[in-house]
């Protein structure tokens, strides 16, 4: 078991050197169906989703009136909203495939999905997910989950992950290395396949309620990433899903949410896993006003 165990930390390590070789040639060797989904842009937004936004970046936005925007799902802090507009959907899922279909290398998401593109690597994440989350997302999740950071999510981890029936059916229950979750259906046409979720994983009880929630193509899922959580088998079709895993240095700094004890750090290229040392450089004194 300890040689297993240290085969899986040194593949993890080695996992950062892989996806920055991986998209040194993607970014060298790759030509893009849709180079027009690198940049986001407001066209690609649901009108719903802006109007969300511009609720929560008004003078005076408070949590119940976004409540009011927003579908709830029992009392587990889990939201239902428009993200995307569906023609941005299709087209994004096209230039997915294209890659897939391409012989360039591929990054898996993480050890539970073996079929999807993590968004990095493909050159995504500057363009596109980054804007997401600092323009868009952060005024919803610092109403929605203050206690988490939602007001300075300073990073994330991108993917996109495939279910069908030859590939990936299902997901067993987990929790995200994350404080918020975003989890958006692209489509494409599929039955079954809802989400289910339990507990929080620092509150588990003896007997957990679960509650299940349908994918709606074009909407996306707000959650805590401590909620456990799995994906039930597809009937049919194909299921393609964008997460984004929101992390805030600010709070994970201070104890790590998948050991639970306080982090003792590693030097990364990127984002890494969301955390950040301090700077040797730093000026005595200085206030961190999302920690306040």
């Amino acid at each position: 078991v300890y040689l297993q165990i240290e085969a899986e930390v040194q593949r993890r390590k080695e996992l950062v050197h892989q996806s920055a070789e991986h998209r040194a040639i993607i970014s060298r060797c790759y030509t893009p169906k849709h180079p027009e989904v690198y940049t986001l842009q407001e066209s690609f937004l649901a009108p719903g989703f802006l109007k969300i936004v511009g609720y929560c970046t008004s003078p005076g936005a408070h949590l119940q009136g976004l409540l009011g925007y927003l579908e709830s799902f029992s009392d587990k802090r889990i939201y239902r909203l428009p993200v995307f507009t569906e023609e941005f959907c299709k087209t994004f899922v096209e230039e997915l495939e294209n890659f897939e279909q391409s012989d360039m290398p591929k990054g898996r998401p993480n050890t539970m999905n073996n079929y999807g593109v993590v968004l990095s690597e493909l050159g995504l994440d500057e363009g596109l997910v980054s804007p997401l989350r600092e323009r868009f997302l952060r005024p919803i999740t610092a109403l929605l989950y203050p206690e988490l950071g939602g007001a300075c999510l300073d990073s994330h981890r991108a993917f996109v992950v495939k279910y069908s029936l030859q590939d990936d059916l299902d997901l067993s229950s987990h929790y995200d290395n994350a404080e918020v979750t975003l989890n958006v259906s692209l489509g494409k046409d599929f039955t079954e396949g809802n989400l289910y979720f339990g507990d929080f994983n620092q509150e588990p009880s003896p007997v957990p309620k679960y509650v299940e929630v349908e994918h709606v193509a074009a909407q996306g899922l707000l959650h805590r990433g401590g909620q456990i959580h799995g994906a039930l088998p597809i009937a049919s079709g194909e299921r393609w899903n964008l997460i984004v895993w929101m992390r805030a240095s600010a709070v994970r700094n201070r104890l790590c949410p998948m050991c639970n004890s306080k982090p003792h750090l590693v030097g990364a290229e990127g984002f890494g896993d969301g955390f950040t040392g301090a700077l040797e450089d730093a000026v005595p004194g200085t206030v961190d006003v999302c920690t306040l």
